[in-house]
Parts: structure tokens; C-alpha cells; sequence
């Protein structure tokens, strides 16, 4: 039996399934026959506790984790959500059903919303869970302990279980859920783990069923034959030596140099980047000094953690983004305005134009940071769709002491004009996650459209050919930062497009930097016009698979 679903990551993993418990049910509805107060007593200690737990699973865990895990955190602590939860308490309800209706009445609100917060809606369910089996004095739902190495098969997977993984026994994550920029997939490519998301079949799936995920190829193979295990075991032992070689500068077969750079969300990920092979950096997001904040950071704080990122990429090339917020990511101290859509409203660079000290101010510290270290700082803007907002923030940029200001490319009509663009901004990067949900009108953050958010798909790859040959009769270079990059097959038919740099999350490097050493240019440009031939996304991915020479 084959499984189809979106890979994570270019790993290969054989073992047996094991499958996540199901959820608790539903609370009864009767009314309580304890007072108001020892309910309300019972609902406020369960929301501490779930709230301490997860604040502590974050600090435990780091990185991307723990962001998420303290989101979380908050959510269990919301005053409106606790509000909610007494009234319901103070008309009579249990405290289990109290706790289940206001987060289930929070989780319309978030959905109403649409985009990131919308995305945040199973988390209040994961929440909402803990919340209740503290209650009831039981244990959450959570991860299977068979005793052994094994494949995890879930619905979904919550920040807290995803963050928990013991990757000494799980060998691979398949959910039916989910897709490329859901929280499992991001742990997923932080932890270097073998995953495949929105693998609508997988409830098909039967504990201990051996089964071979191809994150590669994006399919679940159950009950493999003799020879798809010989085969798997072939390219595990492969990726494996490729993961221990060194980490040698990305470059073609026949030496064109292709940078390969780092997505990083914090300066303290940046030695770990440096040290798995990253070039430089790609794509460094800023908002983690902005997020839950009352206030913007002042120029000395943001001074601090950008001199400490450049610092640890002597000589080498760092791409900054400006602060990429607004209507779906808000902050306190950014136009806070409710949108019906706002993926389509005032975020990334319109949002910053409102607010422009905060811009200012950030752009005064990456130039004083820039000024104390050796790195090559280069700085872009998000949501750029005109060219006069691309003059208007290369011209702020200048005007501040940024050298190299560049935009990112996430919208159709900033790739659609890329050449003029590329004549005022000194570079341009792809944001492959927006293009592709532009493009496809597709939010890239619900797993019910997942199968549409795919960067093979052939009008997302014709986008991205416009800016490459815009960058290429220019002389700009054009690099890549999201995360299509991470895919090794499709990041040689984006050098085939005219990508100058790919940036990933750092534990692709080692795939992408194998897969670049085995073709040539022509190989690449061979496989870009195959795939920008095909009719949808699969087809796409098949016809470059086809052209890629066997040595590849």
C-alpha cells in the first residue's frame, strides 16, 4: 500500500508504526453539583499547571520549540479565555466543560480570522486537552512508548509533542494532517527528522505495520517488499555518509558556485548553522525580538542581537529581513486595525510604512551592527509588490547606512516586474512559502489546501524563472529563502531558473550540497524546462526527476 502526503526533508526511515492515542471525548454537558467557587478554583489551578508545564517543556527544549511552546503557555494563561471559562463555570457547567467550550468558542474566533491565526486553532485544541486531563487527573494524549525505535503516525502533532520527540526511538512523523509551514514541519526540519505531513490515508496505518517513509518522494510505503527495503537501506546508509562528510562550499559539477546559506530565527542558532556547513545566512527573521513585546525594542537592544549574529559569520554574507509583521502577526505597537483577509492586508513593508520609526530604528541599529563587525550585512524588505515601494525602502535603507538593500519576491506582481524592480533594489530573494500561496490562493498555513501549497507547481516555477532571468541581464543576484530550497531535486531546477543562492533550514545543507556536486549547469537548466513543461505539481517533480542524470 502506498501513502502520498508532503515529505519533509529528503530522508528515508524503516520501522513500525506506532500510533498516537486518541483524543479525550467531549465532556458531558450535565450541570455540576459542586458551587461555582470550587469549580472556578478546580478550572484556575488546571490552566496554572498546563501553563507552568508548558513553559518549562520550552525551556527544555530551545529553539523553534520553545517559541511555540510559550505561545502556548500564554494561550493556557489568556485572561479573555479564562473570563470565558468562569462565566460558563458561574451559570452551573463542570469545569471540564467550561474549559471545553471557551476554547472551543476561542478556536471559532481564531478560525474567523483566517491566516496565522487561524493556523493557531489546533494549538488551543492541544491546550484545551492538557487542560482537561489535568482535571480529571489523567494523563494528556500524547506520544506512543512501544519500547522500541518506531515510526510515529498521528492525526497531527501538537507543539508540546513535537517538541518532545525522543529522536533516539522515533525514526519518522507521519501525520494526515498538516503541511509544509505546519508547526510539525518546522520541528521537523529544526530536528533533521524524516516527516511527512497532510498524509490524508494515513489513518490506514496499523500499529506495528512495517512501513518505509520517503520523505523525498513524499510517499509511506506499507508492508514494503525485500527490495524497497534494500533500497531504503541503500540511501539511508547514503544520506548518512553525506551527513558525516565535509562541509564543502555549494558548488555544480562543473564548479559553478552556489551558495548555500541558513534560515535562522535567532542569533543563538547561528553557531550551529556555521558549524552543520551554512555559507552565511539566507534569511535571518527578526521578529522573535518583536513578538509578545509591549513595545518596539529600542536601537541598543536590536544592536545587541544583530551584533552578535554578524559576529558569527566573519567575512560572510547575512541576510537580514526587516521586521515582517501586521494584520496576522499583530503587535501592540503596529496598527492593530482588524482585517477581513489579512494575509492580503497591511503586513510585512505596508505595515512598517505606517510605523515608520520602528522602521527607522531598525535599520539604525543593522547599520551600527554592521559598522562593528566584519560580516556582509545585506538587509530586505517583505511584501514588496511595486516598484515604488522598492524605492522607497532601498532609498531608506541607503539613507540609514545600509550598503545592500534588496526585497523579497513573495508576490506575483514583484515577479511579474521583476527587471524593474531588480534596476533599484541591489538584490532580490524568493520567499517560495508567500509566492506559492499567492500564486495558488492557497493559505499556506491550512492543511486543508496543502496539496495546492507545492513550489513544483509549474506557474510558481515560471515566476520564479522571470526573477531569475531578471537578476541574470541585470547582473543581481536572485537567491532563494524559503524553504523549496530545503528540497534537493527541486534546488537544482531552481539554479536551472537562475537562483544565484539557496538558503534552507540548516540540517538540509548537507542533501542540497550532495544533490548540486552531481549536475552541471545544463543538467540544471534541462530539468527546469522539463518541469516548467508539465501540466500540475507531481507532474513537474516527475519530469525533472527524469532529466536529472543518473550520477546525480
Amino acid at each position: 500500500m502506498l501513502i502520498t502526503g508532503t515529505g519533509i526533508g529528503g530522508g528515508v526511515a524503516i520501522g513500525p508504526v506506532a500510533r498516537m492515542a486518541d483524543p479525550l471525548p467531549e465532556p458531558s454537558a450535565e450541570p455540576s453539583r459542586l458551587d461555582p467557587a470550587t469549580e472556578a478554583d478546580r478550572a484556575n489551578r488546571a490552566l496554572a499547571a498546563v501553563g507552568a508545564e508548558l513553559l518549562e517543556r520550552g525551556r527544555s527544549a530551545g529553539g523553534a520549540a520553545q517559541q511555540i511552546l510559550e505561545a502556548q503557555s500564554l494561550m493556557a494563561q489568556d485572561p479573555t479565555l479564562a473570563g470565558g471559562i468562569a462565566e460558563r463555570v458561574g451559570q452551573g457547567a463542570t469545569a471540564e466543560r467550561a474549559v471545553f467550550e471557551g476554547f472551543a468558542g476561542y478556536r471559532e474566533v481564531l478560525l474567523g480570522m483566517g491566516g496565522y491565526l487561524a493556523e493557531r486553532a489546533p494549538d488551543l485544541d492541544d491546550v484545551s486537552q492538557r487542560v482537561r486531563a489535568a482535571l480529571a487527573g489523567v494523563a494528556a494524549p500524547g506520544l506512543p512508548a512501544p519500547g522500541h525505535p518506531f515510526v510515529l503516525v498521528a492525526h497531527d502533532l501538537s507543539p508540546a509533542d513535537a517538541a518532545s520527540l525522543d529522536l533516539d526511538l522515533v525514526l519518522a512523523v507521519v501525520t494526515a494532517e498538516g503541511g509544509p509551514t505546519s508547526h510539525t514541519a518546522i520541528l521537523a526540519r529544526e530536528k533533521a527528522l524524516v516527516a511527512i505531513v497532510g498524509a490524508h490515508d494515513a489513518s490506514s496505518l496499523v500499529d506495528g505495520a512495517e512501513v518505509v517513509v520517503d520523505a523525498a518522494n513524499g510517499t509511506v510505503v506499507a508492508d514494503p517488499s525485500a527490495e524497497e527495503l534494500a533500497a531504503a537501506r541503500v540511501r539511508i546508509e547514503q544520506r548518512a555518509a553525506r551527513a558525516d562528510a565535509p562541509a564543502l562550499p555549494g558548488a555544480l559539477a562543473d564548479g559553478t558556485p552556489i551558495p548555500l546559506l541558513a534560515n535562522l530565527g535567532s542569533a543563538a542558532a547561528a553557531p550551529e548553522a556555521a558549524a552543520l556547513g551554512a555559507e552565511g545566512v539566507g534569511l535571518f527573521r527578526t521578529e522573535f525580538l518583536f513578538l509578545d513585546a509591549a513595545e518596539a525594542p529600542s536601537v541598543d537592544a536590536q544592536q545587541e542581537q544583530y551584533t552578535r549574529l554578524l559576529a558569527a559569520f566573519p567575512g560572510r554574507k547575512v541576510v537580514v529581513r526587516v521586521l515582517d509583521a501586521g494584520a496576522d502577526k499583530p503587535l501592540a505597537f503596529l496598527d492593530a486595525s482588524e482585517e477581513p483577509n489579512p494575509a492580503l492586508g497591511l503586513r510585512g513593508l505596508r505595515s512598517l510604512r505606517v510605523s515608520e520609526q520602528i522602521l527607522r530604528d531598525q535599520l539604525t541599529a543593522l547599520a551600527r551592527a554592521d559598522a562593528a563587525t566584519d560580516a556582509r550585512l545585506e538587509v530586505m524588505a517583505p511584501m514588496v509588490a511595486t516598484v515604488e515601494e522598492t524605492r522607497y525602502f532601498t532609498g531608506l535603507a541607503r539613507e540609514l547606512g545600509i550598503r545592500v538593500a534588496g526585497v523579497m519576491v513573495e508576490t506575483p506582481a514583484a515577479a511579474l516586474i521583476a527587471d524593474r524592480i531588480l534596476a533599484v533594489a541591489d538584490f532580490a530573494s524568493i520567499g517560495t512559502n508567500d509566492l506559492t500561496q499567492y500564486t495558488m490562493a492557497a493559505d499556506r498555513l491550512l492543511g486543508s489546501v496543502a496539496g495546492l501549497q507545492d513550489p513544483w507547481h509549474p506557474a510558481v516555477l515560471r515566476l520564479i524563472g522571470e526573477v531569475g532571468t531578471a537578476g541574470a541581464v541585470l547582473g543581481k543576484p536572485v537567491g532563494i529563502c524559503g524553504e523549496a530550497a530545503a528540497d534537493p531535486l527541486l534546488a537544482a531546477v531552481l539554479v536551472g531558473l537562475g537562483a544565484t543562492s539557496l538558503s534552507m533550514s540548516p540540517s538540509a545543507l548537507a542533501d542540497v550540497r550532495a544533490s548540486l556536486a552531481g549536475i552541471t549547469r545544463d543538467d540544471a537548466e534541462r530539468m527546469a524546462k522539463a518541469a516548467l513543461a508539465a501540466d500540475g505539481a507531481a507532474e513537474a517533480r516527475a519530469a525533472a526527476a527524469s532529466e536529472r542524470p543518473a550520477s546525480g
